[in-house]
Formats: structure tokens, C-alpha cells, sequence
């Protein structure tokens, strides 16, 4: 029997049932309709805030990446608990435009910008963070056409990474980000441009658990822009310190120590150089504001026996949750949290698989976990579904389609 990564806190049973918002499952699939569907809770991503808000320190802003889960229903939540919110593309830019977001307080990030983007960025005011010399000279070029006054700040790939980070973002060759030994020329020709400057993006790594390793991190990018704005001899109004915190997918994960990563960055504050001391900073969080406030919950349509293991085969699978399965990113397959949701409080019975409807074997949600015994019509839980799931997904493989999204 293979473990389960850990459920996430606050999640409980009513009357043997998984609840979310106080309801149990079988409410919100009424009110989908069908199945699957996911779930997202108002109440764990207001938790999450408040607690990061408790940890870290005043001068902090949070920004809310929009790429981790950009469910309109969610940004408009986001407006009323972040302070900004970074996309990557232009597509999410008028996601962003649909749920209300204010414009000025957006960000848009990423390689291979196509002009149409910048201009619509440029045209919205929003902050446009540079990748290259490049995109920078195609934004002044567009802003002189349009007759406006661009929003550049420069994204930073830092001559180090986030150790122990699930993706690393910085250090060595990457396709994001000026090296640090261009940056200073780049600033200048920015504000000799006329743009308004302001600032830089440092993000060196996502997905890391390692407390101190991120409290290194974010000293070294503190350490890194005051360097990187002597040497521009410029002022620095925003720095974005990046992401970096994760979540627990897998057995034997452990939860971010929060209250060390604020303590830590709170010192580094209270010894700015001067530098720094009227720089507005801020955290990009995406997965760690929403991931474990999302479940995904498909239906049991076979339950079968081959060579002795039983499969529960449900309508569900990896054209919603492609990293549950294991095909997103990760190199050796692990189980994510999950849990039959119509018998949540149900002790462990049986050593099953919950496997998808699609035909290739790479469909599987959770492989030889230990379950109560789960018969057709019964509901499954992936956890930790808030995040790269819906939209990080084929959904259109096999022409099977979305699923349906709540937030309650």
C-alpha cells in the first residue's frame, strides 16, 4: 500500500461526508450539476492571507499569481485581500479586465511577449517586466506609436537559485530575466527613454518548503537589488521579491515554517541600506494563497478487479488534474492527498487505485492508496486541487471537455 500526501488543515466530515463551506460534497455536486468539478473555498484563501499577513512584515505587499488559478470568481476575491496581481500573458490580462481587477495594479511577466500584448499592456497602464533588451526596445517603440508613457520595471535572473525549489527559476542560463551584469545598462536606457521605471522582479525559484532556504533566498535578492540599483544609479520604487513558498503534495511533506520566513525578512528590513529605504516591496504567491483551498471531485462510474487490484474508475482524471497524476513536472511519480469524499470518516479498508476515463495508462489520480471500500456513485477527492489544475490541464483531450468550477 503506497502513502497519500497529506490533506490539507480544515477540512472535515459532515454526517460521514467531505464538507467544503460548511456543505458537504453532495451539495455542490447538486449545484454543479455533474461531474467532476472543483471546488474552491473563499474561506481557506482568506485564511491563508490572514495568516501571512500575521507572519510577515507591515511593509509587505502581496501579490496574487494569476497563472496558479485565474477562476474569475477567485480574482474578484483577490481584489478584496491583495494588493496585486501578476499574469503572463495577454489572455490573462483580459481575464483580469472581465473580473474587475484594477489595472494599475497589475503586472505582466514573461518570455516571448508578441507586440499585440505589449501594446494592450502599454494601452492598459499596467507594469510591464522586461525580459531581454529586446522586449525592451520593442515596448519603447510601441509606447512612442501609441504616444504614452510606458510602466518597465526590469525582471532579474539572479546569479543564484532557490536551493531545494521545485522549479528553479534563476541562476545559470534561463530564458527569464536580464543577467545581472546587464541590468544596470538596461535601466538606464529605460529612464532615458522617458519610461517610467519602476523597479525590478527577482524570482529565483517556486514550490520550496525549505524555510530557511527561502529566507536565504530572499536576503540574497535584497542584497542583489541594492547592488543592481547603485550600479544603475537610480532609484528603486518596487521591488517584487518573488514567490518561493509551498505547499505539501506528497507523503512525508511538511508545511512552511512562516513565522521564520517573516522573522527573518523582517530583520533584513529593520537593516535596509539606504538604497532601499523607500522601495515598496512585495511576494508573488500563487499556489501558496489558493493550492490547498481547491478539491477536485469526480465520480466513481466502474469499480473493477484485474490481477487482483482493484481500480476505481471514475469520470474524472488527468485531462483535469494533470500534475495528480504525475505528468506535470515531477520525475518520480507520488501520490497526491485524496480520499473517498462520500466516506471521509470511513477507516482504511482496502489497497485500491483511483484511476481517470481516458484510455492511457498515464491516467491515474492515486496509485495503491489505502481507502475505505468505494463502490459506483461514490465521490473522490484530489486535494491540493486549487492550483495548476483546471487551467494546467488538457482538458479538450480525448474531446473530454472541462469541469465545472465553484467557489463557495
Amino acid at each position: 500500500m503506497k502513502p497519500l500526501g497529506p490533506i490539507p488543515a480544515g477540512y472535515a466530515a459532515v454526517d460521514g461526508v467531505l464538507a467544503i463551506g460548511g456543505q458537504p460534497v453532495t451539495h455542490w455536486a447538486e449545484q454543479a450539476g455533474k461531474t467532476p468539478f472543483f471546488v474552491y473555498s473563499a474561506n481557506h484563501v482568506r485564511q491563508r492571507v490572514a495568516e501571512l499577513r500575521a507572519a510577515m512584515p507591515k511593509r509587505l505587499s502581496l501579490h496574487y499569481a494569476v497563472k496558479a488559478n485565474p477562476f474569475p470568481p477567485l480574482l474578484s476575491l483577490m481584489t478584496e485581500l491583495v494588493e496585486g496581481f501578476d499574469i503572463a500573458s495577454g489572455g490573462e490580462l483580459e481575464i483580469v479586465r472581465g473580473a474587475g481587477v484594477p489595472l494599475d495594479a497589475v503586472s505582466f511577466a514573461g518570455p516571448g511577449k508578441r507586440d499585440v500584448e505589449l501594446e494592450a499592456a502599454i494601452s492598459a497602464g499596467i507594469t510591464l517586466n522586461l525580459e531581454s533588451e529586446g522586449e525592451a526596445a520593442r515596448a519603447i517603440a510601441i509606447a512612442e506609436k501609441l504616444g504614452a508613457t510606458p510602466r518597465l520595471a526590469v525582471r532579474v535572473n539572479p546569479d543564484f537559485d532557490l536551493k531545494g525549489s521545485g522549479m528553479k527559476m534563476g541562476g545559470g542560463a534561463k530564458p527569464f530575466g536580464v543577467d545581472v551584469e546587464r541590468v544596470p545598462a538596461l535601466v538606464r536606457t529605460i529612464r532615458q527613454s522617458g519610461a517610467e521605471w519602476r523597479g525590478f522582479h527577482i524570482f529565483a525559484g517556486s514550490q520550496a518548503l525549505d524555510a530557511e532556504a527561502i529566507a536565504d533566498t530572499q536576503a540574497q535578492s535584497l542584497a542583489l537589488a541594492a547592488r543592481l540599483a547603485q550600479e544603475s544609479d537610480a532609484p528603486l520604487p518596487q521591488c517584487n521579491l518573488g514567490g518561493g513558498l509551498g505547499i505539501p503534495y506528497f507523503p512525508g511533506d511538511t508545511p512552511v515554517d512562516l513565522k521564520l520566513v517573516g522573522d527573518k525578512l523582517a530583520a533584513r528590513f529593520a537593516d535596509l541600506p539606504d538604497v532601499l529605504a523607500d522601495t515598496a516591496f512585495c511576494i508573488e504567491l500563487g499556489r501558496y494563497l489558493v493550492g490547498e483551498a481547491g478539491v477536485y471531485l469526480a465520480r466513481v462510474v466502474d469499480r473493477k478487479e484485474s490481477h487482483g487490484e482493484v481500480f476505481l474508475i471514475t469520470d474524472g482524471g488527468l485531462h483535469h488534474q494533470l500534475a495528480a497524476s504525475g505528468n506535470f513536472g515531477t520525475v518520480v511519480r507520488r501520490n497526491y492527498p485524496s480520499a473517498i469524499a462520500t466516506r471521509f470518516d470511513t477507516p482504511v479498508e482496502e489497497e485500491a487505485s483511483i484511476v481517470g476515463c481516458l484510455c492511457t495508462p498515464l491516467d491515474k489520480l492515486a496509485d495503491k492508496g489505502g481507502f475505505p471500500r468505494a463502490d459506483v456513485g461514490d465521490l473522490v477527492a484530489v486535494f491540493c486541487a486549487g492550483a495548476y489544475g483546471a487551467s494546467a490541464s488538457p482538458a479538450s483531450f480525448l474531446g473530454q471537455g472541462p469541469a465545472a468550477e465553484m467557489l463557495v
